[in-house]
């Protein structure tokens, strides 16, 4: 089993940053991807940026990017999302995801672990 924590979700207004992380413990020898998702209220969970665990391979919704960053810390089986230029849309919680299998995905289907999410509210 794979245990995921997000933090760092919080109340901002438009144009500030943010950072989230992700911690993961258990039996994490197995993750291959590693990935933030989101759900606004009324809406279905969508795809943020994923990072492949091992190689660092990135990639990003067109929605946020240019202005999030993804990355992670293998020593400390934490991932991170450096959130910039905060809109008033970026409003959602944030869920961390963890994938065994190889192949990057943007489907949160894919994914076999997911933490219980983190608040972002980013006011106008």
């Amino acid at each position: 089993q794979v245990q995921l924590v997000e933090s760092g979700g919080g109340l901002v207004q438009a144009g500030d940053f943010l950072t989230l992380s992700c911690a993961a413990s258990g039996r994490t020898l197995r993750t291959n991807v590693m990935a933030w998702f989101r759900q606004a209220p009324g809406k279905e969970r969508e795809f943020v940026a994923n990072i492949a665990w091992n190689l660092g391979n990135r990639y990003y919704a067109d929605s946020v990017k240019g202005r999030f960053t993804i990355s992670r810390d293998t020593a400390k089986n934490t991932m991170y999302l450096q959130m910039n230029s905060l809109k008033p849309e970026d409003t959602a919680v944030y869920y961390c995801a963890l994938k065994l299998t190889a192949l990057t995905s943007t489907h949160p289907r894919q994914y076999d672990y997911w933490g219980q999410g983190t608040p972002v509210t980013v006011s106008s």
